[in-house]
């Protein structure tokens, strides 16, 4: 057997190939893993979108409306010539096309919101990453929600933090990128979202903010706009304008940065002064009574659609008429309240020791009584007899010396009581001077109403129905029912030439007593205002001198019953105005709309037309829903005969040239003015209605609960000032016109007179002791004409006739 060859040296050894090492075999089992944890992950990822998409796409909102996108838009209420006067709705939007939003304004909110809205896809995954590193350092989250998704969220979701919402927001928003344009997108943005004082929608703010239409807004207000979506109450201008004005600067760098604006434009936009309306707008139309009146009417026929259906109201106001006369009747009140007794400060606040405590004290004070158009509200810090120092808004200070002090001298005195007593913190009211000092006044207590409508149709041209709505809104044009004292007597007058009686038939101005068995009541010995009777004259002569007497006679004479149905022809209400003799001096009760519709039946030859405010309603598109048009004037409307008319204006316009009213053409210098004056028992009611051919107008003033206005105050000086400045404007370029006569009417030595009652065959005296020398006796219209003498006992019993019926 052979022998073997191997040594030691050439034994088995074993072998030397590598192992992996055991942490190389756990990282690639881990690596593995992971990997197929994650596409397990991305799977069941897959899986869920679809079940998501599956489940929740069948079930997000439609969008297919919002390609005729019509939001919740208020009511809003215009002037003829297109000025806003009202808005009503929950939601303040004036609904803007894109391509009528102008490029800066799209600029700023793109440059703030979504700089990239028009390159992605809805959702900005780069801004989600950024929000996303943002946040891994930031205690309060970063959002990245895109123009498209702040739609989604505003138009058809909540405003809740949830993962389901998130769900829903991204999956509409997909949506609405491939069903809308881009364009349309941002245009439903830039009208549904919310900015603050109910404003929705930029052009709404623009003019909330800055009482402005959207396409005048510029860079440095586009900006300020745009900072208002993040958190409208934090960013607002009028509540925070520091904040505001912070980011505001913030947006104009963004807008440097993305390329919407140059170095030059931003930087004159950061210096740019804005002015910020706040709290009562001196500049606007004030026509609050107005609006409410149209609001009411709309509601009644849309009821709360009325809010939301985005109606536009245009009514017959002329913005610069209605102006004048918000002007000239505070103007008169606050003429009047200059001569009133000083009721002392509003109220007494307290003053901290501490200064910048005193400023926060009166600025609170101030909140709660807010100036009132041109009477502002102040703080007194210093009061003598020679000075007062207030402050005002914004620590304003204002020195009140000399005439100034005149209408508060009472609570300047050292006697005054603690309630009148002008102290360091009484809250005071204060007006600019013309020479643009300060003057101290108060809230007058008196109220007015002013009204103006074309008489030929029935326009409403100006309407004012008090003092200030936000102080009562109470509409004293329609709804206050007063006696209108010796203006209701051109109606007397002109039931009288229906029954003979010509403006040169003479009546006795004479004492009249009628005892209570008489009038079943009090005994009445009636008086003219200035207490004198100045006998014999002619009725042209009574009118213009308002002789009370004078009416009495000639309603006595022509009968109480059929007064009462001739002042029917002319719109009023037979129940207000009872069949007493006490009709002859105006104590029924009517409203200075129908005094201002009753006198334009003298002013438009005889016709009655009825008074109206709208003209047309509108929806948000601009489709007509109403359009109103007066009827022309016809004989189906006629009230009085033409005739009638023609003598009534005669006499009118006697009054306002030579007699209670002769202010009226003096101050104008225009012969074409017609009106009278009317002053009641007491100077409770003072009164001036009148007209010119194409415009009448009624002023009123008194109490809301009646008390006398003072024994010398009367239409002539409270009333009819008010009516001249309104008119001094009015009727600016207003050719004069001249009444022709009509047919049937003749004129003798110089007077007018219905042709059958002409060379004596009218009326020629009441009241007047008949030549048989019967003292006693009273003269009343014969039937047919002429003259008949009562016995003293039948007259009497005419009389007592006349207050039972």
């Amino acid at each position: 057997m052979p022998s073997s060859s191997r040594t030691p040296d050439s034994r088995s050894k074993p072998s030397t190939v590598k192992q992996p090492s055991s942490w190389l075999r756990s990282f690639a089992k881990f690596l593995l893993a992971s990997i197929g944890l994650v596409l397990a992950g991305l799977a069941g990822l897959a899986i869920f979108l679809a079940v998501a998409l599956a489940v929740a796409y069948p079930n997000l909102p439609d969008i297919s409306a919002l390609s005729d996108y019509r939001p919740k838009q208020p009511l809003r209420v215009y002037t003829a010539d297109g000025v806003i006067i009202g808005e009503f709705g929950e939601e303040r939007r004036r609904l803007t096309p894109i391509d009528e939003i102008p490029q800066i304004m799209k600029d700023a909110v793109l440059a703030i919101e979504d700089a990239r809205f028009f390159s992605h896809g809805g959702v900005d995954y780069l801004g989600v990453v950024r929000a996303a590193l943002a946040n891994l350092g930031r205690a309060k989250s970063q959002g990245a929600s895109t123009i498209t998704m702040q739609v989604a969220r505003n138009v058809y979701l909540t405003a809740e933090k949830s993962y389901t919402r998130k769900i829903y927001e991204i999956l509409l928003t997909f949506k609405l990128e491939h069903s809308l344009s881009k364009n349309q997108i941002l245009e439903i943005y830039m009208n549904q979202i919310f900015l603050g004082n109910r404003s929705y929608g930029f052009a709404a703010a623009a003019e909330t903010y800055f009482g402005k239409p959207l396409k005048d807004v510029s860079i440095a207000e586009a900006a300020m706009l745009a900072g208002l979506p993040k958190a409208p109450s934090t960013y607002n201008p009028i509540a925070n304008p520091s904040r505001a004005k912070t980011r505001q600067l913030y947006i104009i760098e963004r807008m440097e940065q993305n390329g919407f604006i140059n170095a030059q434009q931003a930087k004159t936009a950061k210096e740019e002064e804005l002015q910020i309306r706040t709290g009562r707008d001196a500049g606007r139309v004030h026509a609050e009574y107005v609006a409410e009146t149209v609001r009411q009417l709309v509601f009644n026929q849309y009821g709360e659609e009325t809010y939301t259906r985005g109606l536009n109201v245009y009514t017959t106001l002329k913005s610069a008429d209605q102006t004048m006369a918000y002007k000239a009747l505070r103007k008169g009140i606050m003429d009047y309240e200059r001569r009133q007794i000083y009721r002392g400060p509003e109220k007494f606040i307290d003053l901290p020791s501490n200064p910048p405590e005193v400023e926060d004290a009166i600025d609170e004070a101030l909140a709660e009584n807010p100036d009132n158009g041109d009477i502002m509200s102040a703080v007194v810090l210093e009061a003598n007899p020679k000075r007062i120092i207030a402050m005002r808004l914004n620590s304003e200070k204002v020195t009140i010396t000399g005439e100034g002090l005149r209408p508060a001298q009472s609570g300047l005195a050292d006697k005054a009581g603690p309630n009148i007593k002008i102290r360091p913190g009484a809250l005071i009211r204060v007006v600019k001077t013309p020479k643009d000092g300060w003057e101290i006044t108060q809230l007058p207590e008196v109220e007015g109403a002013f009204v103006a409508m074309d008489p030929r149709d029935g326009a409403v041209r100006a309407l004012i129905g008090g003092f200030d709505f936000e102080k009562n809104k109470f509409n004293h044009v329609t709804q206050a029912w007063r006696q209108p004292g010796s203006s209701f007597k051109p109606f007397i007058y002109s039931a009288a030439l229906e029954k003979g009686f010509t403006p040169a038939t003479v009546v006795n101005d004479a004492p009249l007593f009628f005892d209570a068995g008489v009038t079943g009541g009090q005994p009445w010995e009636p008086k003219n205002y200035d207490g004198s009777f100045e006998g014999p004259m002619s009725l042209r002569t009574a009118l213009k001198k308002s002789k009370n007497l004078v009416s009495i006679r000639i309603l006595q004479s022509i009968g109480a019953k059929y007064g009462q149905e001739w002042v029917t022809h002319f719109g009023f209400d037979a129940e207000k105005h009872p069949a007493y003799l006490t009709m002859a001096l105006g104590a029924g009760s009517v409203t200075p709309m129908q005094m201002a519709t009753g006198y334009s039946v003298f002013a438009n030859g005889g016709y009655r037309v009825n008074p109206y405010l709208v003209t047309k309603i509108t929806d948000q598109r601009g489709k007509v829903l109403l359009d109103v048009t007066p009827p022309a004037l016809n004989e189906s409307m006629r009230g009085i005969d033409a005739r009638n008319a023609f003598i009534m204006n005669s006499l009118l316009q006697e009054v306002a040239r030579s007699g209670t009213a002769a202010k009226a053409q003096a101050m104008l210098k225009r012969p074409d003015i017609f009106g009278k004056t009317g002053t009641t028992n007491d100077s409770i009611d003072t009164w001036f209605v009148g007209f010119q051919p194409t415009l009448a107008a009624a002023v009123w003033m008194g109490y809301d609960t009646p008390k006398k206005l003072g024994d010398r105050e009367t239409g002539g000086g409270l009333s009819l000032p008010i009516w001249i400045n309104f008119m001094e404007y009015a009727l600016k370029g207003v050719p004069v016109t001249e009444y022709q006569a009509p047919a049937g009417v003749v004129n003798l030595n110089g007077e007018w007179y219905y042709e059958e009652y002409a060379k004596g065959a009218g009326i020629s005296s009441v009241g007047m002791q008949p030549e048989t020398g019967a003292s006693s006796e009273e003269t009343a219209p014969a039937p047919g004409g002429g003259i008949q003498v009562l016995p003293p006992s039948d007259e009497k019993k005419r009389i007592l006739d006349l207050f039972k019926n």
